[in-house]
């Protein structure tokens, strides 16, 4: 650990002469206070030289100054984390330090602050709520002693979250921007989620003036415009300035689905209310109305052919000639301003006007520019599941079925960013083909957790870069961003892993999930082993999954996942040669369908502190550091029935008094050299390793799906699966199999995204209501989670930044 510190700062050192920055990744008990982790400390560049340049025997203790309030603590280096300064500045403006440190691990949001600019759209987090904004300004506030200077992000809300600010841009009496009174407000990076701008955003966005200029149209007025050499009327669907004019995107009243959307100056643009008789459509306007009409009926007459339309339905728009896009329509009806029957789509990219709202009153939800309001009859159902014969294509044609690669990085999704983005029908990862098993632990993996990132960016070799960029670009960005990954980007990683691997039906079988994560991880990416293993002292083992196997444990009736791994270490003499940052692990099974156990419990954290090899431990009966384990005591009845039995002198000779432990085997610890002599520092406390529950993929009837943790609260579950529903069943009716095979079936699957908050009340039952609960009857997907998990995912945000 002191040669990482003393390699990370050798650089900075040798150009600048100022204060180094750390954080605390581990609470610190400090005489009568508790530094929490998360806190942040430095030192002058002076006295870290000293201590690295030493000529005396280096020591790992140094006394520090604390950011928070200036006061100086002598800290163990091996609990903090080096900062750059720039990182220091942004998370010095995080108040709460449990939020500084996990904002510290998610390296991803600190890049998204690091790289943010004026005039980019974001989400803000606000009393629970989610609401759209735009930064309008990046910087510092007030300087602290430290000479850091908190940097915070000064954002003017919009829709919704208009009138909840505290400020129309101004701090302390200084202006920083200028918005409209309570629309303004300064936060630090972690409350904010950044929202990557598309080029065309960035060639519409313009800073903000320094006076508000008036707008003669706004989104939503009906105007009449200047097509063809005929005047007609239109719906302002977006107002924008390109360099020194105005510009306005007209979506024409009487244009048919080639024609919809229309760019044209502010200045050839009437309002309704300013439009004359004269400035009227005829209504025979010669050979061009012809045309139109023409045009018309010709789509009138291929709607007719079509699948009828309706809420949830899959549809191709086109905005212009050579630009379609492609979205779900979420609301039918008619516009507070108009008779016709209208469509709100949400949109599979940032093409929208809105997010489902028109004029002030909501219609439905979906992300800021998803959102489309259009004539029902210009949406045609998406061209890409249709053949010639205008029926649903055949799943052997899944192959056209894609979606466009996004080469823009995002981070995982959290929190009521996650639930707005991947909530709902057409959302995860569509299955296909037996696909079930890579669609789920895909989505476990990629969706709200960053800690296998590593398999997207680690430099592969030249024959393995093509697999990394599909990963990556066509599966895990488009997740991210989309919300939805079509059955076609998953297909291209299916054929390439047929060729990569011995096995050649990747693309057509139905596989294990640990067989394909043992293939792309080792095999064809080459990442390190997740898993560091040692039975007794035996050769070290590596592995990516570890499966518990265990005998049958009478007195376990209903488990939870930590007494499984506790059992199945102890049964195999295993310890951990270190902590892993992300650790998979498979349930105890006989094939897929037979379970050891009814129901097991998902243990949110997983103590391994008393699994890792030659690491201090902690006496389980008076806290001291432990110097015995006793592998019987672990059975014994009279003891708890979770955490292994290690004890200090005294107490292993106290517990082994009893005759009916006099026959006990015991075994030695290792003590490290500083916990021996701990008491020359008033004492060393034995800090415990957790690792937290990120994922859970479960499995019935041959069919994988999954749980995925998206907030720290225990009902923020969301239940993902790839075949949740399917259109264009044909032929006569059978019961619906998970497994569709080429040919099987005409149609396609349709991937859903629920939340499942019921989950919650199962884990806080008693063991012994929720062993009498029937599966039948627990409540929504719950029975699922706990009555057939398959495989646990848990993850260490703090070892992730080393792997």
């Amino acid at each position: 650990m002191m040669t990482t510190i003393v390699k990370l700062f050798s650089h900075q050192v040798s150009q600048e002469h100022e204060n180094m920055y750390y954080i605390l990744t581990e609470d610190h008990p400090y005489g009568s206070k508790i530094f929490p982790a998360g806190s942040m400390c430095y030192l002058n560049e002076q006295t870290y030289l000293q201590h690295i340049d030493s000529d005396r025997l280096p020591t790992r203790f140094w006394r520090f100054v604390m950011v928070e309030d200036d006061s100086v603590a002598t800290m163990d280096v091996e609990t903090l984390q080096p900062l750059n300064k720039s990182v220091a500045h942004f998370l010095s403006a995080i108040s709460n330090p449990r939020e500084r440190l996990n904002c510290f691990l998610d390296s991803l949001v600190l890049d998204a602050a690091m790289n943010a600019r004026l005039g980019q759209p974001v989400f803000v987090d606000l009393d629970q709520q989610t609401f759209r904004g735009t930064i309008c300004y990046i910087g510092k506030l007030n300087r602290s002693p430290s000479g850091l200077s908190p940097v915070f992000f000064g954002v003017e809300l919009q829709g919704e979250g208009e009138g909840k600010g505290y400020c129309d841009g101004s701090y302390n009496g200084m202006e920083y921007f200028r918005c409209k009174q309570n629309c303004g407000l300064f936060l630090p990076c972690n409350k904010l989620k950044f929202v990557p701008a598309s080029e065309n955003d960035e060639a519409k966005q313009e800073a903000k003036p320094d006076t508000v200029e008036a707008i003669p149209v706004k989104v939503g007025d009906t105007v009449g415009f200047y097509l063809d050499d005929a005047v007609t009327r239109g719906v302002a669907m977006a107002v924008y300035k390109e360099g020194n004019t105005w510009m306005v995107e007209v979506c024409p009243e009487e244009e048919a689905s080639t024609d919809v959307f229309r760019v044209i100056p502010m200045e050839s643009v009437v309002k309704e209310e300013l439009l004359s008789s004269a400035f009227e459509v005829e209504t025979d306007s010669g050979p061009q109305e012809q045309v139109k009409r023409k045009r018309i009926e010709s789509t009138k007459d291929l709607a007719s052919k079509l699948p009828s339309l309706g809420v949830n339905s899959v549809v191709q728009i086109s905005l212009d000639k050579e630009n379609s896009v492609t979205g779900t329509i979420r609301w039918i009806g008619c516009l507070s301003n108009t008779q016709q029957t209208m469509a709100g789509v949400e949109l599979d990219e940032d093409k929208g006007v809105s997010d489902g709202e028109w004029q002030g009153v909501r219609y439905f939800t979906c992300a800021p520019k998803r959102g489309l309001f259009v004539k029902l009859e210009t949406c045609q159902p998406d061209m890409r599941f249709l053949s010639n014969s205008n029926t649903f294509m055949e799943p052997t044609a899944f192959s056209g079925l894609d979606t466009p690669a996004i080469q823009s990085n995002s981070p995982p999704l959290r929190n009521d960013v996650a639930v707005n983005v991947l909530q709902g029908r057409m959302k995860g990862i569509q299955g296909h083909c037996n696909s079930c098993y890579m669609d789920a632990a895909l989505f476990s993996l990629f969706s709200c957790t960053s800690v296998l990132d590593s398999m997207l960016f680690k430099p592969s070799l030249p024959p393995d870069e093509h697999i990394q960029k599909i990963l990556r670009d066509k599966i895990v960005n488009p997740l991210r961003q989309n919300g939805f990954v079509a059955a076609g980007n998953v297909m291209d990683l299916r054929h390439q892993l047929t060729e990569k691997g011995q096995c050649s039906s990747f693309a057509t079988s139905e596989k294990d999930p640990e067989e394909f994560l043992n293939l792309i991880m080792h095999r064809i990416l080459g990442i390190e082993p997740l898993l560091k293993l040692q039975s007794g002292r035996l050769k070290e083992q590596e592995c990516y999954c570890y499966q518990i196997f265990m005998d049958k444990q009478e007195d376990l009736v209903v488990p939870n996942v930590q007494q499984l791994v506790e059992h199945s270490f102890l049964s195999s003499d295993l310890k951990l040669v270190e902590i892993p940052s992300c650790f998979i692990l498979q349930m105890p099974r006989f094939g897929k369908e037979y379970k050891m156990f009814s129901k097991i419990i998902p243990s949110l954290e997983l103590d391994i502190t008393d699994l890792l090899l030659d690491s201090p431990r902690e006496c389980f009966v008076c806290g001291d550091v432990a110097t015995q384990e006793c592998s019987a005591c672990f059975k014994d009845k009279m003891f708890a029935d979770t955490g292994l039995k290690q004890y200090c002198d005294p107490c292993c000779r106290q517990a082994h008094s009893h005759y009916q432990r006099k026959t006990h085997r015991l075994t030695k610890l290792h003590i490290p050299e500083e916990f021996r002599r701990g008491h020359h520092f008033g004492g060393l406390r034995v800090l415990r390793e957790k690792l937290e529950l990120f994922a859970v993929l479960c499995i019935e009837t041959s069919h994988y799906v999954s749980f995925v943790k998206y907030g720290p609260e225990k009902e923020n579950w969301m239940f993902f699966d790839s075949m949740a529903d399917r259109h264009g069943w044909s032929g006569p009716p059978k019961p619906p199999s998970p497994l569709i095979g080429p040919g099987d079936e005409n149609g396609f699957n349709i991937p859903t995204v629920t939340l499942c908050p019921e989950v919650a009340k199962y884990l806080e039952m008693p063991v012994a209501a929720l062993a009498m609960e029937q599966p039948r009857d627990m409540e929504g997907v719950a029975k699922r989670l706990f009555c057939d998990a398959y495989m646990y995912m848990y993850q260490s945000k703090k070892m992730a930044l080393y792997k």
